[in-house]
Formats: C-alpha cells, structure tokens, sequence
C-alpha cells in the first residue's frame, strides 16, 4: 500500500540573483516501509521532508505534479487541514531536542499537546497516553520524565521523548531528518533502534533523512541517493556494493574504515559528477 506519492516536487527560493531551485524535480513513493534518503549537506534531503509535511513558507516556491499522502492531495491544502494531518498521520522529528522541545513546558505536557489538539480525551486519558508513549520509547521511569523539563534529561533521553511526541498519536508517515546526529555513538545504536521497533510494531512509514550512507543502509529497506537538488541513484539497502553513480561510489570510498591503511581519504570528483549528470 503506497502511503506518499511524489511526482515533479520542485522547491524554489528567490535570491538577488535569481530564483534558486534546491530541489529539481524529485518523483518517489513510499509505503509502509524505511526508506533512507542520504546525501551531503545542501543536497535537498531536509527541504523535502518538509515540502512534504507543509513546513516551507513564502517566500519559497513549492510546487509537484503530484504529491498525495493516503490519496490526499497535498498540494493545495489548506493549512487548516495541514495542521489536522500534521502530529495525527504524518510527523517529523528533529535533529537536535535542544533546540526542538520547549524549554519552559515540562516534557508530559509537551506531548500531551498533540492529544489535546486532534482528539476529545479527557486529562486522565491523555496523561495514560503520555505514560505509554514514554513506555513504547523504553523509558523507565515515565512518571518521573513526564514531570521534568527538557534541560534535566541528556540528549539522547531528549531524542527520546521527541519520538513519543511524534508518535503518541500513531501516525501512519514519520519523517525522521538526521535524527541521531546530535547524539553519541553509544546512544545512537539505541535510538535508531527503538525508531525502528515502532515502525515495525505499528506499521509506520519512515523516512529516514541523513548524511550518513552505512547507518541508513543498515537500518532502511530502500535508500534514494540525492546530490544537489536530484535523486541520483536508487538502491536497495542490501545493494550498496552495486552502486553505479560517482557520487554514491565517491560517498562510499570516502568512508573511513578501522583496518584500512590509506594515508588519505579521498575526496569526491566533482567534474565527474558533472558529467555524470
């Protein structure tokens, strides 16, 4: 069952130089599946996840011949509507909880807004299903987490509750843009780990935006490589060793490995990939 269709999706910023187009033209679908877009920085992977939740205001130019999330058309919704689909079928986590999270609003009332928004639950009700999205995120103590704020918990106890926040309502799409890239190695494992239990438990989509080729390859079903503003190549998580594009080759060769030898990385070759084109 295909969740989001995308055909054409064109996102365009004026400058003083003229428009600037960062994303060219992307066409791809996704179904309840984990489908990993990865690319450099500036590459368009963040400015897609948000055409697709609505979040890029003027005076950016967004436009699609096609773009449906469970046969809705996404196009020319109105923001009414956006916001009813937004936290209730479709969320976005963040990278960094820091800078996500209010840090004023203790974190049970934070994702108790998303409940008191889209549904009619009673306080009671809405505080149980706090707990229990504190719980689905294997946090051990959810009363206690529920009652603090953001800045007494560590960061990857932050990415956490940003989870519970996006899924306390069981969406069908979550759009996770490099959710891990805030946090340390040792707890990295973890997160992406309990993104993935969800996903699979529920029968989510995720699209799981990041820099990092090997973490998506291991964690994703698909993988859409992108390189300034276009997908490049598309490749099965298990198919990596048949990448045929420069820049998925250049991005891979530029992989540091523990038992190599090489005196230097090497970079990409930017006039091959021009010509590529």
């Amino acid at each position: 069952m295909t969740l989001l269709s995308v055909e054409n999706l064109r996102v365009t910023f004026p400058s003083d130089q003229g428009p600037v187009e960062v994303v060219k033209g992307l066409s791809f679908s996704l179904g309840r599946e984990r489908l990993g877009i990865v690319g450099e920085s500036g590459s368009g992977k963040s400015m897609t996840g948000r055409a697709v939740m609505g979040l890029i205001g003027k005076p950016a130019r967004v436009t699609a011949d096609r773009m449906e999330f469970e046969g809705q058309d996404l196009r020319n919704l109105p923001e009414s509507r956006l916001r009813a689909l937004r936290g209730a079928r479709m969320s976005m986590v963040l990278q960094d909880p820091k800078f996500s999270l209010n840090p004023v609003i203790r974190i049970g009332d934070q994702i108790a807004e998303a409940l008191e928004f889209h549904t009619a639950l009673n306080a009671r009700a809405r505080r149980a299903k706090v707990l229990e999205a504190l719980e689905a995120v294997r946090i051990d103590d959810p009363e206690r987490v529920a009652r603090q704020y953001p800045h007494e918990v560590s960061g990857g106890m932050g990415q956490r509750v940003m989870i519970a926040m996006m899924v306390v309502m069981e969406p069908a799409l979550m759009i996770a843009d490099e959710p891990t890239s805030a946090l340390d190695v040792s707890v990295r494992g973890q997160v992406l780990d309990i993104m993935d239990d969800l996903v699979r438990r529920r029968g989510m989509g995720l699209m799981l935006i990041s820099h990092d080729l090997n973490m998506v390859a291991r964690w994703c079903d698909r993988i859409l490589v992108m390189y300034q503003g276009r997908i490049v190549e598309e490749l099965g998580a298990g198919q990596l060793s048949a990448a045929s594009h420069p820049y998925t080759r250049g991005l891979l060769a530029s992989v540091p490995r523990i038992d190599e030898d090489r005196p230097r990385l090497p970079v990409l070759d930017r006039a091959a990939l021009e010509a590529a084109r």
